[in-house]
Formats: structure tokens, C-alpha cells, sequence
């Protein structure tokens, strides 16, 4: 896998775990907080009063059907208003300790295991990309038949792609003739101009986008790689 995908794959995971804690929370919020408002208009009903007392905090306990909200949630005055009004609150983090997390904390695990897993890969893969013959940011190997870039990944090439690619790596200096390119990929076609020019034209954005290197061509009697 590529390293842009394998980040995206993290970042997605994180983002995936943050938006179901969130949600998680907000939907306990929204919990707590229809329980605080039906359990406060019973006290006050009983009460028949907006004074809060250490009565009004006891029935108000009592009528809370969420258990973990007992001792937790508050009572207050809201004095913004012309005369008073009672409020019941609660504190972030107790809404947060009564939500569901587990979801959220697995896709985070999972995230950092991925994050592990990919370093791990790429650790073990670079000494072998190091030793591969190399040319211009690109390496080959052999017992794969693949090219690699200067960040080990794999480049993908056509089978004609690939077979011109590896004529110029081992070719002296990196050049190949026209004869020579045209006897090897079609020794039986007696005209080869206009496929060798196809070829070497899609192959030209492949070959720079991955590598240092560029195909240049002598006057359409020899093509090579060179260095930009």
C-alpha cells in the first residue's frame, strides 16, 4: 500500500473514533439532561416553591432515574433573568464517564495498532529497497520484476512499460537504440515507429512523476534515461 493511502487510513480511523465519542456523548448529554429537567419540575412541583433548600436537593436526587446522576448533578440559581430561576447541571466530565466510549477507544487502538503495524512494515522493507540496484530515485528488483521509487513504492507499469523500463536499466549508460528497442518488444513487426512513439510518450509523465529521471530522445534514432 502506498504511504499516502496507509495516512489516510489512520487519519480516517482517528477521525472515525472522535466522531463516535462525540456522538456518544452528545446523545447522553441530551439524556442527562431531559432526566435533570423532569426530576427539578418534580422537586419544584412538590416543593411548591423556587427556593432551593437542602430538600429541594434531596427530592431532586430522588426523582433521577439515572442512577450514576445521583450526588452528581447540581442545582442552581439563574439570576440573568428578571427574578430567579432554578437550574439543574451537570459536569462535563461526569456526562462524558456516563457515555458509551468503548466504541471510540477501539477505533483508536485500532488506529495506533495500524500506525504500528505500518512503521513496522516500512522498517522491515527499507533495508531490502537499500541493497536493490538503483538509478535516478528508481530501484529494481529482480526476483520481483518491479521498480521501486525513491519511498518504496511500487510503480505501476503496463507489461510493455515494464519490459522497456527494465531494457534501459540494463542497458550500457541507460540508452537503447531505436533498432534495438523495436527488435525486442516486436521482432516481428516490420514497422514499429508510431508504437514505440506511443510508448514512449505515456511512459515520459510515469517515468518523472516516480523518479529524477527523464526519457530523452536523439533525434528518434536513440532513447535514454537521464537525469533531469
Amino acid at each position: 500500500m502506498k504511504q499516502k493511502y496507509a495516512v489516510i487510513v489512520f487519519f480516517a480511523l482517528i477521525a472515525a473514533s472522535g466522531l463516535t465519542s462525540f456522538s456518544s456523548y452528545r446523545a447522553t448529554e441530551l439524556l442527562v439532561e431531559d432526566d435533570m429537567s423532569q426530576a427539578l419540575a418534580l422537586a419544584l412541583d412538590e416543593q411548591q416553591s423556587d427556593v432551593i433548600s437542602a430538600d429541594t436537593i434531596r427530592v431532586f436526587n430522588s426523582h433521577l432515574q439515572l442512577e450514576q446522576l445521583r450526588g452528581h448533578a447540581m442545582l442552581a440559581v439563574d439570576t440573568r433573568q428578571k427574578g430567579f430561576r432554578c437550574e439543574a447541571k451537570c459536569a462535563k466530565a461526569t456526562i462524558f464517564s456516563m457515555s458509551e466510549q468503548r466504541p471510540a477507544l477501539a477505533l483508536w487502538a485500532l488506529a495506533m495498532l495500524w500506525a504500528v503495524f505500518c512503521l513496522y512494515r516500512r522498517k522491515q522493507e527499507m533495508p531490502l529497497l537499500a541493497a536493490l540496484p538503483h538509478y535516478g530515485g528508481l530501484r529494481y528488483s529482480e526476483s520481483e520484476a518491479r521498480f521501486f521509487d525513491a519511498e518504496g513504492q511500487h510503480v505501476k507499469l503496463t507489461p510493455m512499460q515494464q519490459q522497456l523500463m527494465e531494457l534501459f536499466f540494463h542497458a550500457p549508460n541507460h540508452t537503447l537504440s531505436k533498432t534495438d528497442i523495436c527488435e525486442a518488444l516486436w521482432p516481428k513487426k516490420e514497422d514499429a515507429s508510431e508504437t514505440l512513439y506511443t510508448l514512449i510518450r505515456r511512459l515520459k509523465p510515469i517515468v518523472e512523476q516516480h523518479s529524477n529521471l527523464k526519457i530523452e530522445v536523439d533525434r528518434g534514432k536513440a532513447y535514454g534515461l537521464k537525469a533531469k
